[in-house]
Order: C-alpha cells, then structure tokens, then sequence
C-alpha cells in the first residue's frame, strides 16, 4: 500500500459508490453511507497529497465561498478559508451585522442575494438547540430553488461548519487522523474511545463534538464510551443513532458516570465540556422569549453546578490508566514489542488548561504539554476534509480529475 502515490487514492475511489455526493450538501455524518465517508477521507489524502508535492488542486478559475459564522471560531475559520483558496475559491465573510437582515430581510432573500456566483456557503449555527441545522436546511432549499427558477447559475453546496447537533468537520479530522496514526481504518477496530464531559469554568459549550465523536467513531467497529456527570446528558436521538451504528460495525456504544471508568484502558481520550442538554433547551427557549434575566439565572445556576465536579480533570493519574498502563505515550503503530502505553490524547481546541488558560480545566498542563504537537497535526486535517466535502459535491468525477491535476502539473508556488 503505497499511500505517497496518487494512484492508490484513485484504485481506492473506483471501488466506492459515492455519486449521490455531487450537487450534494453536508449536513451530519450519520446521513452519509460508509462509502461516502471513505471517499471523503481518501479525497482528503490525495488532496494533501498534491499539495506536499507541490501541485496546485486548483478546480476553480473564480468563485466565491461564503462563510456565515453565528459563533466564534479559529481553526474551522481558517480551515474553511483555506479549504476554498486550495481549490480556486475566494472567501467572502458575511457578517449579519453589516447586512439587510437586521432591516427584515429573509432567509431565503439572504441566500440568493449572496449566491451569484458562489459556488459553496460554509455555516456555523451552534448556540440553539433546534435551530442551526435547521437554519442550514433552510438556506440550502433557497439556493436550490433559485437555482431551479434561474436566479441562480449554479447550486452552492451547504458545508455544516458546526450546528446544533453535528460538528462534521471536526470530526471527520479527528477521525482521519486516528486513522493516519493506527496506520488505517481497519486497525481501529476494537479500540476503546472515551469521548467525556471534563470540567470548565464557562457554561455554555456546545454539544456537537461530542455527539459528533460518537455518531461517527461507532461507524468503524470501535468500543466507544460516553462518560459524563449525572445531568450532562446529550440528545437522546444522537445517543440511539451511536447505538444503531454500533450494532451494524460490531462495536459497541456505553454510558458511564465516571471518567476514571472510562479512561481503564482506552486507546483514544477526549475530554471535553459541554453543557448539559436540558439546559441548552432552556437557554433557546429564554432567548426566543427575550428573557435575558431569566439566561443570566441559568448562567450563574450552570455554573454552581459545573464547580461540583472539577474532579472531571485529565490528568496525568487518569492517562495512566490508559492503553496498558505503562507511563510511555503510544506510538502511532505500537511499539516493536506492542507496547502501545498511554492513549492519544484528542480535543478540538481550544482546550481549558489548568494553571495556564484558567485556574482549573479540562486538562492538566503538563498532559496537554506532552501532546500539543499531535493536538496541532490533529488539526491539521480540517481543512483537507472541508476541501474534500467541497470536491465531492462539485466535480462529476473525482478520480479523473484529481489525476487531471496530477498531469497538469502546476506548481502551486515557484520552486
């Protein structure tokens, strides 16, 4: 398996069905088969690749990305602008601040309006509980019907940048790097994932990591486990779809009430906050109604009730109960003698750093010290996977053209 050349990207795309990808959106990873999924990471790699050889993957002469961020980011921001600038596109920011949507504006004239000649809008919506997916579905039949009635040339693709209840960037990345790591999807199976709630000094995280992490982990036979504080719970339909997946790839999806519990011999970690799901309802629901007294009550009640359990901390006692105990960091494939030590260490970042961010966090420092450069590589992939959601969606034929673009050969900077 030779995964520097490109061929080995196209054999592996010819043996996948994925063609209900083009002209297609990317809402939740669930919604996508296990075909799709592999076309995605495999369009990921050879994109990377191109680009590490210097070959431009350029698809676009001029063409605009829209970004619509409801929510502060850095990493998808700039994974989002990168992903369009590899393949030829310009970004364009809408700042709601700056546009008719404050005078009345509808959803459906807002996505026309800035659609002329934008071939992809990237949305985060992550605040509110029933309403960013939505809000995405909402602009993605606009554009499909001004496409249909002939206001619009072309069809813009939905990427999700994170919503309510998926964060699909974030995720494919984490996996695809877990993949890269364990040296293939299929060395992941059996592999203990603890995807658990850890201790923050703010309230109102969103959902979508983790619920993301455990509707797509359990698509490749993993034993993932969710562990979180009584009241920190998900949404329910996420849970049964974790389950569901489990069931068909020979996994296994499980809750538990501990972190120690479910660190005891994992191979994968990552510990995260988030707010519990009954209290992010609430806070939709006193926002729709203008109560702003009645969110600063919840803030300050969230936050008592998050101080109860700063034990939920990564630190170096519960990383020894990882891997096979041993006090070494795994290797990406094991040592010679299949020592694997401690777990790899995930987050999404920007993580709470005990003694370095805030007083007390997610993780300790000297953990998150040990694993800042596979954190960063971890990050990496996000950009090659929005490029790849874009890709899929855009071009009828993706293995002829990325070995077009491999002929073509255009340096992507003078050497």
């Amino acid at each position: 398996m030779d995964t520097n050349n490109l061929q080995y990207y196209l054999d592996t795309l010819k043996k996948l069905n994925f063609s209900d990808m083009y002209n297609n959106d990317f809402f939740l990873t669930w919604e996508k088969s296990d075909d799709e999924l592999k076309a995605l990471f495999t369009v990921a790699d050879a994109l990377r690749n191109l680009r590490e050889r210097n070959i431009s993957t350029k698809i676009f002469d001029s063409g605009l990305g829209i970004s619509l961020f409801r929510d502060n980011s850095t990493r998808t921001r700039f994974s989002f602008a990168s992903a369009c600038n590899l393949l030829g596109l310009e970004v364009q920011d809408l700042d709601e601040g700056k546009s008719q949507i404050a005078h009345g504006e509808t959803v459906r004239e807002t996505a026309n309006m800035i659609s002329f000649m934008a071939d992809v809008i990237g949305i985060r919506d992550d605040m509110y509980i029933g309403k960013g997916n939505a809000y995405m579905h909402a602009v993605s039949e606009a554009v499909q019907q001004g496409n249909k009635d002939g206001v619009l040339e072309q069809r813009p693709t939905l990427v999700n940048l994170q919503c309510d209840i998926d964060h699909p960037t974030q995720c494919c990345a984490d996996l695809l790097h877990c993949i890269h790591e364990f040296g293939g999807a299929e060395k992941l199976k059996g592999k203990k994932v603890a995807m658990t709630w850890a201790y923050s000094p703010s309230y109102g995280k969103p959902l979508s990591v983790p619920q993301g992490v455990i509707g797509l982990f359990t698509r490749l036979g993993m034993d993932v486990v969710l562990a979180h504080p009584e009241g920190y719970e998900i949404m329910p339909e996420v849970e049964e779809v974790a389950r569901k997946n489990a069931a068909a790839s020979g996994g296994s999806f499980t809750k538990v009430n501990s972190m120690a519990e479910a660190f005891k011999g994992a191979d994968i970690v990552y510990p995260k906050s988030w707010a519990p799901f009954a209290a992010m309802e609430e806070r939709t629901e006193l926002y729709g109604n203008g109560d702003f007294d009645g969110i600063k009550a919840l803030e300050k009640r969230l936050l008592a009730q998050n101080a109860e359990h700063k034990d939920w901390e990564c630190t170096e006692e519960l990383m020894k109960l990882t891997g096979d105990g041993s006090d070494a960091w795994r290797s990406p494939i094991g040592n010679a003698d299949g020592n694997h030590g401690q777990a790899m260490y995930l987050h999404c970042l920007p993580a709470d750093i005990t003694d370095v961010s805030c007083e007390a966090g997610e993780v300790a420092a000297s953990v998150f010290d040990r694993y800042r450069t596979p954190l960063y590589k971890q990050a990496s992939f996000k950009p090659y996977i929005i490029a790849a959601m874009i890709f899929l969606a855009k071009v009828k034929d993706p293995a002829a053209t990325l070995k077009m673009l491999e002929e073509r050969g255009t340096l992507r900077k003078l050497l």
